[in-house]
């Protein structure tokens, strides 16, 4: 829980090409926090947390993000228009572009660590250009005593100038912002969007590269937590499934809440030091420990505030992805170091928008290996342009942007690790109940909940036709009963109460499964192609 070193140390850049004297070197979260508002650039809430503006971007830009395609990278990562290759040429002018930009500038510099397993530590080193984005970064890496600085020798390097803005037509990029990883350099170069999540995504995507081709360990977007019993449990899904909500929870230590690696000896370690989460309509009652990690040293990011500084979560004028980043330490209950042992259970979250998967379902290792592949969620009316009605939204590997290897490679990973502990997988429908989005209801948080903690128990037992009904259209086992579950909650059809209309839109999101899988299907064999809805619409 070091804050820093003390503020008036000093650091050489010139390795970097920075021959700037402004340079600030491991500044404290409340003396940036002190700057930021100094320079205009932020307000302090009614809590103490520092809220920005992040400008432009609110949210990640995947078709500005490229991969250097060089000796390193050429053969191995999946191209296409998830890793946009990017000519090292190319790379080499906009870098010296970015630098003699940043020479111009006062810069915020950080030492820290990605992988709280020692056995995979990386030593990372992130240079601001905004103090509020150099926050950002002591909260979500995993930060160094003064011993571990003395000597830190950065292996990859975030260079970060959201004030810059690149050329399309003379740098190569599709506009003027870019988030470009170089394998060879081992630089992620970020430049024209301020939104911090490029920050973190950067060195996750490049670890998700390094550990299954270098280290033969399984990088995972997906949260942790573990019970008193050592029990972890994984949860994979996308922004908006409850990740990050239903991995915090009273009752178990909290691992970490969106990046992991799961190790050839069986332990799962978080990425990160901090938390990323989503705050839109957070309330006290629904998330307790998250509403009570924003505090001070907590970064809000794109809310709205009262004159008063207090937050309105549920106003999205600014942006849909309200968010928060702050140091793990926020929360009360965690496990310290950030890594689990004996993986037990994993639950694939999902916002079924369409109302119609089961709330929860135990799957069977091809199920469970089509579901990690596809990787889906549904958007809903509203979030997007143009989105006026429940649309599938597949990221395979629950995570694609991400992702620089072939989906098919994570997912044989995930399998074999799958099978060799034993692990018990559940489908999570976190979405719709009673019908589509505009006629259902977002299933209740606490049903959730229960469901989670009796699968995690044993409650929910093995598989017999007793304790579960198959599915008719996905094929997946859904308990007929649930301890603190109405029974009528567990079955998606009985909540519909227009068998017609429901088997309808069942038989139509089947469809979108099977036409999303298409591209998979001449990498994956034939046990997982069964993994998916066997029943087809008429």
């Amino acid at each position: 829980m070091n804050s820093s070193t003390p503020s008036t140390q000093s650091i050489s850049l010139k390795a970097y090409g920075i021959s700037t004297k402004k340079i600030h070197y491991q500044l404290s979260p409340s003396k940036l926090h002190e700057i930021t508002v100094e320079k205009g650039m932020g307000v302090t809430s009614s809590t103490g947390a520092l809220a920005i503006n992040t400008g432009e971007f609110t949210g990640r830009s995947p078709m500005d993000r490229f991969i250097v395609k060089d000796d390193i990278t050429a053969d191995k990562i999946w191209w296409g228009n998830v890793n946009i290759p990017f000519e090292s040429e190319k790379f080499d002018a906009l870098y010296k572009k970015v630098i003699e930009y940043l020479n111009e500038k006062e810069l915020y510099v950080r030492d820290c660590f990605a992988c709280a397993d020692d056995e995979y530590k990386m030593n990372i080193r992130v240079i601001n250009e905004y103090p509020w984005s150099n926050m950002f970064a002591y909260n979500m890496f995993l930060r160094p005593t003064e011993e571990e600085l003395v000597g830190f020798d950065p292996e990859w390097t975030v260079i970060n100038a959201p004030g810059f803005m690149a050329k399309a037509e003379e740098d190569g990029t599709r506009q003027h912002n870019f988030a470009i990883l170089n394998f060879t350099r081992k630089i992620a170069l970020i430049g024209g969007t301020g939104y911090t999540g490029e920050i973190k995504k950067g060195i996750f995507s490049a670890l998700n590269f390094i550990l299954p081709v270098y280290e033969k360990c399984l990088p995972m977007h997906c949260s942790a937590n573990v019970g008193d019993d050592g029990d972890t449990a994984i949860f994979f899904g996308l922004s908006g499934t409850g990740k990050t909500t239903l991995s915090a929870d009273p009752h178990r230590k909290l691992i970490g809440d969106d990046e992991h690696g799961w190790t050839k000896e069986n332990t799962v370690f978080n990425f990160e030091g901090g938390c990323y989460a989503k705050v839109i309509n957070l309330s006290e009652e629904n998330e307790p420990e998250i509403y009570g990690a924003i505090k001070k040293g907590a970064l809000l990011e794109n809310v709205v505030l009262d004159t008063n500084g207090v937050v309105d979560f549920e106003n999205t004028s600014i942006t849909q992805n309200t968010r928060v980043s702050y140091p793990i330490y926020n929360i009360d209950n965690i496990q310290e170091p950030s890594i689990g042992k004996n993986p037990k259970n994993i639950f694939f979250l999902t916002a079924d928008a369409f109302g119609v998967l089961p709330p929860i379902s135990k799957l069977t290792p091809s199920q469970a290996a089509y579901h990690f592949i596809s990787g889906y969620t549904a958007k809903v009316a509203g979030t997007e342009a143009g989105v006026v009605e429940p649309v599938p939204s597949f990221s395979a590997c629950f995570g694609a942007p991400f992702m620089p290897l072939h989906p098919t490679k994570y997912a044989e990973m995930l399998s074999k690790k799958m099978l060799d502990a034993g692990v018990n997988v559940w489908l999570v429908n976190t979405g719709w109940t009673g019908g589509p989005y505009g006629v259902g209801t977002r299933m209740k948080l606490k049903y959730t909940r229960a469901m989670i903690h009796a699968a995690l128990s044993g409650e929910l037992g093995l598989y017999s036709y007793d304790k579960y009904h198959i599915h008719s259209v996905f094929g997946v086992a859904q308990p007929r009963e649930c301890p603190g579950v109405p029974t009528s909650v567990l079955s998606p059809r009985a909540t519909w109460n227009n068998d017609e209309a429901y088997y309808k839109t069942a038989f139509k999101l089947t469809n979108a499964f099977r036409e999303n899988f298409k591209k998979f299907e001449a990498y994956a064999n034939e046990e997982i192609r069964r993994g998916g809805p066997q029943r087809y619409a008429f």
